[in-house]
């Protein structure tokens, strides 16, 4: 039986906690609702770089504590500098995090209740996944305090089509979880009683397969995107023939030919 370890909870503003091998980090600002601060994105720039070097890592779940999931940056912090280079060294602080994210070899399941609002929606549409309770709303507010929401809109607009994540963006107004996984933010919406055992049984199922495979999978994704159709093909031969030549392909395939569970050497 694994045992779960968890952080100390005394003024740390990111919990994380390791459970066969599914780690949990938790924005633990309630009273902020929170919000992404500098001391935040560092923490997460942190531990987010801790996890792509550790192979017990499977799958990371990225939640909130209290009433919200994230009601994106700091708008106190931000207002207290006025210079140009702090604001932009913020943006591109958390620019690199949500980078972070997509590159990590990990999956990463945004776990969302309450509000995830500007770059709390950012984050959950950064995550490789999103399962939200029926209760979450989404909006990026920036807008109605004369900020476009800029950086979210980047991974908005990979997330939804262009009218949708245009309308969110321009109007500041919030849509509740069902559009949101209509629209194509979400995977799933449960109610909130149901909310971790969705998220942990999804993470289960992915944490079954082969870790090596979810790895190249997941950059393979990304990459093959930013591609047109015939250099993607191109790139996904190579990526599949290489990985037909893994221990763990072998071993997949021996397996279901024998009719038996496959033991991942994740090489």
């Amino acid at each position: 039986m694994t045992t779960a370890v968890a952080t100390p909870v005394e003024d740390t503003i990111l919990l994380r906690r390791d459970d066969a091998g599914i780690t949990t980090l938790t924005l633990n600002r309630p009273r902020q609702y929170n919000t992404l601060s500098q001391a935040m994105l560092t923490a997460l720039q942190t531990s987010l770089d801790a996890i792509a070097a550790d192979a017990a890592v499977r799958v990371v779940v990225i939640a909130g504590s209290g009433p919200a999931f994230c009601a994106g940056h700091d708008l106190k912090e931000m207002r207290a500098h006025t210079d140009k280079v702090f604001h932009k060294a913020l943006f591109e602080q958390c620019s690199r995090v949500m980078l972070t994210i997509n590159r990590l070899p990990q999956p990463v399941i945004a776990r969302v209740h309450g509000i995830a609002t500007a770059a709390g929606c950012q984050l959950v549409a950064a995550c490789d996944l999103a399962v939200a309770s029926d209760n979450a709303r989404f909006a990026t507010s920036g807008i109605n305090v004369g900020l476009f929401c800029a950086t979210p809109g980047v991974a908005l607009s990979r997330n939804l089509n262009r009218k949708c994540a245009l309308e969110l963006l321009l109007t500041g107004d919030f849509i509740d979880a069902h559009t949101a996984l209509e629209q194509g933010l979400l995977n799933r919406v449960v109610g909130p009683a149901t909310l971790d055992a969705t998220v942990s049984d999804l993470a289960a199922v992915i944490c079954a397969k082969s870790p090596l495979a979810i790895g190249i999978g997941k950059q393979m994704f990304y990459r093959q995107l930013e591609m047109d159709m015939e250099a993607a093909y191109g790139y996904a031969s190579e990526v599949m023939a290489c990985n037909m030549d893994s221990a763990d392909a072998r071993e997949g395939i021996d397996a279901f030919i024998a009719k038996r569970k496959p033991v991942w050497q994740g090489k």
